[in-house]
C-alpha cells in the first residue's frame, strides 16, 4: 500500500485556534466531559476525540473534509487520517 498522501502533506506546525485547552464546541454546549483533545491540521480547530461523548473532531472532519488531525495531548505526537483510517 502506498503511503497516505494526506499524512505526508499535513502541516505538523499548524497553530491551534482558541480555546486550546478545551473543546470549544463542548464548552459552548455547557459540557466539560470530553476525554482527549485533537487538533485539525487543516485549520487548527481543537475538538474532542471519539472517546468523548460528542466526538467533535470526527464531526469536524465530516463537515469540512479536513483529512488529518493529531493528538493534542501533552507528550503525544501521532496523527490520524480520517480518509484512509491510518495512523501516522
Amino acid at each position: 500500500m502506498a503511503p497516505c498522501p494526506h499524512l505526508n502533506e499535513a502541516d505538523a506546525e499548524t497553530v491551534p485556534l482558541p480555546p486550546v485547552d478545551a473543546c470549544g464546541e463542548c464548552v459552548a454546549l455547557g459540557r466539560t466531559d470530553w476525554v482527549h483533545l485533537r487538533l485539525c491540521l487543516g485549520c487548527g480547530k481543537v475538538a474532542c476525540c471519539d472517546s468523548s461523548p460528542m466526538q467533535h473532531a470526527t464531526a469536524h472532519f465530516t463537515e469540512t473534509g479536513h483529512p488529518v488531525m493529531r493528538s493534542f495531548e501533552q507528550g503525544e505526537d501521532w496523527r490520524w487520517c480520517f480518509v484512509h483510517s491510518l495512523l501516522g
